[in-house]
């Protein structure tokens, strides 16, 4: 009898067009509380344990208890494990944290520590470990920093992409500086753009084994890819991802092997997810453009095993209220389905700074900041089924 009702809704569901949830698990991996967490990072370990990341602390940059803090979701289990410490620089701020695997199986663990209380002073540090299947935190066995160096043609390459910009639509006084005067000048400077990269979200791995890790900085209001073609162990710099506030890249490839990147607007109205793309693996890129997609605090990108790509965002341009996912089968070119991951009124909570990946299995699983109020703040777990959501 249970099984013939059960049949009757499904039919009735599917006659009136209604369809089922594509959310079939979502939990806070800890109970909410009032210090600061967010930029949450996620990756999936061959044991099929799950690994989650993420900073915590009484604030960010101008607080010095900010640590890297994980947790992990044994397989088959449905309750995360208490929070353990992951990196911790003493008298620093920690903050961004990125967890991947490596072609070769090695853990990495890629951050800044915040230097002068100031973003644009973040210094890249990194761990790896092949000691990761073991309850508990991983065991690493090498930390150092990621030292990037961009020569004079970072400088040249930010001049010719500005001119291929649209004019700036924002009024400007004449005692006021130059918006685009101003990331000039700082690019010829040899100091400024050799450190302020921050990490935010998950490399690519291109079909050649490339490791593009992408980068962005709050003191250029840009983007660029840190490269290694060593598995990681020693990393160059792309050239910038230029526009007016690209900032925190999301990468994808295409089939035919392009690169592209969407990220989070940080510049001039109207506020939309910037676009770019290269043709040489990640070393030069197109100057961005806007897409249609409102944007104001995060993006994330993933291409399924099936080929269609996943977008997930808060795709509202006054705050981080909703937080949505979409589904692509021509490559981000358009996105035909749509659904919530979070909804709610404009004053209810921020939602946003996703990490997104798919398992074995199919399922898209995603982290991000839950900040229900200042008193219940957490990182929320979700895993959806991509097929219940194309209809």
């Amino acid at each position: 009898m249970k099984k013939l009702f059960s049949f009757f809704i499904l039919v009735f569901l599917a006659r009136f067009g209604f369809s089922q949830s594509p959310v079939t698990e979502s939990a806070l991996i800890f109970p909410g509380q009032e210090k600061h967490v967010h930029g949450s990072t996620l990756v999936a370990l061959p044991n099929g344990d799950m690994l989650a990341a993420w900073f915590y602390g009484s604030g960010e940059r101008s607080a010095d208890d900010v640590k890297i803090m994980g947790s992990r979701l044994r397989k088959g289990q449905k309750k995360w494990s208490d929070p353990f410490v992951l990196a911790d620089t003493p008298g620093l701020p920690d903050c961004n944290p990125v967890l991947f695997l490596n072609k070769k199986g090695v853990l990495y663990l890629v951050w800044i520590a915040v230097q002068a209380n100031r973003w644009e002073y973040s210094i890249l540090r990194y761990k790896t470990t092949k000691n990761y299947l073991k309850p508990g935190a991983p065991v690493w066995s090498w930390q150092d920093d990621i030292l990037l160096k961009p020569g004079d043609d970072f400088a040249k390459e930010t001049e010719a992409k500005f001119k291929q910009l649209p004019r700036l639509a924002h009024g400007w006084s004449e005692y006021a500086p130059k918006y685009d005067a101003m990331i000039l000048e700082a690019s010829k400077d040899v100091r400024k753009r050799s450190i302020g990269w921050m990490t935010r979200i998950k490399p690519l791995i291109t079909g050649k084994g490339r490791i593009l890790l992408p980068l962005y900085s709050d003191g250029f209001n840009m983007s660029l890819a840190a490269i290694s073609d060593d598995d990681g162990e020693t990393w160059q710099a792309s050239l910038p991802i230029v526009g007016r506030g690209p900032i925190q890249p999301a990468f994808a490839q295409k089939k035919d092997g392009t690169i592209v990147a969407f990220m989070r607007d940080s510049g001039d109205s109207p506020n939309r997810v910037h676009f770019s793309s290269s043709s040489d693996e990640g070393e030069t890129w197109t100057a961005t453009v806007k897409t249609d997609i409102p944007n104001t605090a995060s993006v994330e990108v993933c291409v399924l095993a099936n080929g269609k790509w996943a977008f997930l965002g808060n795709d509202i341009d006054d705050g981080r209220y909703i937080l949505s996912l979409f589904l692509s089968d021509d490559e981000g070119e358009t996105w035909k389905w749509k659904t919530r991951i979070e909804d709610h009124p404009k004053d209810d909570g921020r939602y946003s700074y996703p990490s997104l990946i798919q398992t074995k299995d199919g399922k898209l699983r995603m982290t991000y900041s839950y900040h229900k109020n200042d008193r219940e703040k957490s990182i929320k777990y979700v895993v959806v089924d991509p097929e219940k959501l194309i209809k």
